[in-house]
């Protein structure tokens, strides 16, 4: 389904039945993807139908939206240092021996600084910075999720997002651009405890099993052409109806067609690919230093995109929308 207009919601299906001139597939009006992959024709083509049909024929029911894609692949980049700062100083404090949160501490009062073992290394500036994910591990919005097994410290992180409308590979920063093919909002949730263990003794780094295990997508998904400059999204998270923290998207270190750039260096970016800008700064429980608990209803929401719901459910079990 596509929006017409605000809170209007129609059927692709339905309007192929009902506008015989509408130059599309199958594929395209029933998958996402396709759809999106088909670029501004594909758009203009439906826009032009609308006039010409019974606009009751062809409502949907956003309600029913469900998953919007099932990504091919995940990639989660990290491009704020002032996320990362806020996110390490919190970990040390909590998850750390009280030895390393003193240190920190001490010298930050002193100084006026940051502690430098908080800021980003070199490779961070020089290099966007990304983990693969679990495409599988994909909930929707208004899904209940679950408590994962192996945590004490269930997060949230607000994030922008957008799917891969055309193959890349090896691509320069302008061509990477241009394969963007639409924007979402992303909840990257996350284990904060098995992180902190992660960062101290796995060999692979804090991104392990503190962040394969879900991620929730929401059902609205805009166009390139809705979202001109995406370093000016404004989002906010809401706790069972409570503003809990906002933030931008301003600053980030690396633009789209570098990040995409680099991840197409050696390898094929295709049509279903879905790329995480990370998390929006502030936007965490993390940062907060502030922890969600089973029953509570965590909201995200960015401005001129829409809203993802998941109430946490302590009866619920992880899922998969492999196969």
């Amino acid at each position: 389904m596509v929006e017409a207009g605000p809170g209007e919601w129609v059927s692709l299906p339905a309007l192929k039945r009902e506008a015989t001139e509408l130059d599309l597939d199958d594929g395209q009006t029933t998958d996402m993807i396709a759809f999106l992959a088909a670029g501004e024709p594909a758009r203009k083509a439906v826009q032009k139908s609308l006039d010409s049909v019974d606009a009751d024929k062809v409502k949907a029911d956003p309600d029913q939206a469900g998953l919007p894609l099932r990504p091919r692949s995940m990639r989660a980049f990290m491009l704020w240092e002032s996320h990362m700062i806020a996110s390490s100083r919190v970990l040390v404090k909590r998850f750390f021996p009280p030895p390393a949160a003193k240190v920190v501490a001490g010298f930050e009062k002193v100084t006026g600084k940051t502690f430098p073992k908080l800021k980003p290394n070199r490779r961070f500036y020089e290099k966007p910075t990304f983990y693969v994910a679990n495409h599988a591990a994909v909930i929707a919005d208004g899904d209940p999720m679950w408590w994962p097994s192996h945590t004490k410290f269930l997060d949230f992180e607000l994030e922008l997002a957008f799917v891969i409308g055309k193959p890349i590979a090896d691509a320069s920063p302008e061509e990477a651009a241009d394969a963007v093919g639409g924007w979402f909002v992303l909840n990257d949730w996350s284990a904060r405890d098995v992180q902190a263990d992660d960062a101290r003794e796995n060999i692979f780094g804090p991104v392990v099993k503190s962040k394969t295990f879900a991620n929730s997508i929401g059902c609205d998904v805009i166009t390139p052409d809705e979202l001109p400059d995406w370093q000016e999204a404004t989002g906010r998270v809401r706790v069972d109806g409570e503003l809990w923290c906002e933030g931008t998207t301003a600053g980030a270190a690396h633009d789209i067609g570098a990040m995409l750039a680099y991840a197409s260096a050696g390898e094929c970016l295709m049509p279903g690919d879905v790329i995480s800008t990370g998390t929006v700064p502030g936007c965490c429980g993390l940062e907060l230093d502030r922890w969600i608990q089973p029953g509570q209803t965590v909201e995200l929401e960015i401005d001129g995109i829409g809203t993802l719901t998941n109430r946490i459910d302590a009866e619920a079990r992880p899922v998969s929308i492999a196969g």
